[in-house]
């Protein structure tokens, strides 16, 4: 399982270690571990050109000593100081013993000889400005903010990052890209796009929660000796294979189809059987015994999977199940959804359900609730804007998780569980963008119901329905574009690999 820590809690942490080693210990462990991170994008280091882009932080002095050592290996390494006057001290004399150069943001040669007391002239780049150097680059380091950066990049910055774009260098961020909020993953404003972002100690929430997972590329962890200190509870978790073959549910000689759960799917209209026909699908692939169908969609349901058990008598005349599914394709249909949200079992609310249950009746439930919105939904639950869910998804999941008192799966880029007692979220890092289609939910509701009914705890249920069902989703795509029948025939696959692997 991979986890992620805030920014206070890993200040903390850093704080503790730093005072059981030798001074600047901590910086050099982190900059070894940056410095061989760029050799291994380089390829060559001999003959490169690395631009070091520092800002006033412990980022900065990251770079400077990361690239005095790619400089003492034969690199060009020249840093371009955003704050002269505060650049690392440590740091900058490093880089320029070992023969690397410094120029300011602008340009000023001055300036940035003069940070320091071991500048020299001949340590001073001034024939090129900080842009042209960039682009001419064939590596970028990004140590413009560190971790406790709020906002995007002032306007000096911003233009730097602008230019690192435009160029043809691999750009590596130091910690996290400059520009996006390590806590939360927003992004308010410009902000450095790397391609690789090398991270200390552990994750960082951002590095994982889209706006700001998008700006990191690929992320490597290096190993400074924070997990010895680090606490027990992280902020957020990722599950991995091992994480999710343990809380599948499997058979043994003793089960039989009831003992294995029966899940309820409450879904479809006469405008949308589809709906029906997904959510049973993805029902019938996710670990249940059984899956009794209630609604309009029976005949449609009955002709794609005879083994349903189809009743057009209502929830309460389905007979027994572990759990219920109910929303998808529903319209307008608030009596079923209401009967559904009453049962004192595990209930999934998705799709039309969101918007048809009563807010008060959600909230009293005592049996686990587990609602699956998009982030439209989602903005409608709030009463905000679909773009503040968008630029905020952590936010949303435990605001709309508080307020229901129930799990909250939050769908999109990044999937998020949010359970309502607080505590660690978990994100997902299966998926992909063809997952966007239509009916893709309604398999995923499907799916994570079914779970639901094997015994899962809501939170556990959403995390391996969206890790199967990304699974399946990158299946099924294989780059190219899918369907949600295509998805559901996936999950068999997916499970597969996740429980033989």
């Amino acid at each position: 399982m991979r986890t992620a820590y805030s920014v206070e809690t890993v200040r903390t942490a850093e704080r503790e270690l730093m005072a059981r080693l030798p001074d600047g210990a901590l910086m050099q462990r982190a900059a070894a571990g940056l410095a061989a991170a760029c050799a291994d994008l380089l390829g060559r280091v001999y003959g490169s050109r690395v631009v070091l882009l520092v800002g006033s932080g412990d980022n900065g002095g990251d770079a400077l000593y990361a690239g005095a050592r790619l400089a003492r290996r034969g690199a060009g390494v020249t840093a371009v100081l955003l704050a002269p006057e505060r650049a690392h001290a440590g740091g900058l004399g490093a880089l320029r013993r070992a023969g690397g150069r410094v120029v300011g943001a602008g340009g000023d040669a001055g300036a940035a000889a003069s940070a320091g007391a071991t500048g020299t002239a001949a340590s001073v780049a001034s024939s090129a400005s900080a842009e042209e150097l960039i682009v001419r680059a064939d590596l970028v380091v990004d140590g413009i903010v560190g971790i406790g950066g709020k906002g995007g990049l002032r306007p000096d910055a911003e233009a730097l990052a602008a230019a690192a774009g435009r160029a043809r260098a691999a750009v590596v961020a130091v910690d996290l890209p400059s520009g996006v909020d390590a806590d939360t993953g927003e992004v308010r404003g410009a902000a450095v796009r790397a391609d690789l972002t090398v991270t200390f100690g552990t994750h960082k929430p951002g590095l994982l929660i889209d706006p700001a997972r998008e700006y990191a590329g690929s992320v490597r962890l290096v190993d400074i000796g924070l997990g010895e200190v680090l606490p027990d509870g992280a902020e957020l978790e990722a599950l991995q294979h091992a994480d999710v073959a343990r809380l599948l549910p499997v058979p043994t000689g003793e089960s039989d189809k009831y003992r294995r759960g029966v899940v309820g799917i409450a879904a479809g209209s006469d405008r949308y059987p589809g709906a029906a026909v997904l959510a049973v699908s993805g029902a019938l692939r996710g670990g249940a015994g059984a899956v009794r169908y209630v609604g309009p969609a029976g005949d449609a349901v009955i002709a794609r999977f005879p083994e349903t058990l189809v009743s057009d008598r209502g929830p309460h005349k389905a007979g027994r199940v572990q759990a219920w599914v109910v929303g998808p394709g529903a319209g307008e249909d608030a009596g079923t959804v209401a009967e559904v949200v009453a049962a004192d079992v595990p209930v999934l609310i998705d799709a039309d359900g969101l918007r048809l249950a009563d807010a008060d009746a959600v909230r009293a439930r005592t049996a686990p609730t587990l609602m699956t919105p998009h982030a439209g939904e989602a903005a409608a639950l709030l009463g905000v804007a679909r773009e503040e869910v968008e630029h905020g998804r952590l936010a949303a999941a435990r605001e709309l998780a508080a307020r229901y008192d129930a799990t909250v799966l939050l769908k999109g880029s990044t999937t998020l569980v949010a359970d309502p007692a607080g505590g660690a979220v978990r994100v997902n890092p299966t998926g992909t963008a063809w997952l966007a289609t239509a009916g893709s939910g309604d398999v995923l509701s499907g799916l994570a119901g079914s779970l639901l009914a094997a015994g899962l705890s809501a939170w556990d249920a959403g995390s391996v329905g969206a890790y199967l069902h990304g699974l399946a989703g990158r299946f099924a795509a294989d780059g190219a574009p899918v369907g949600a029948h295509d998805v559901a025939d996936a999950i068999r696959r997916a499970w597969r690999d996740v429980y033989l692997d």
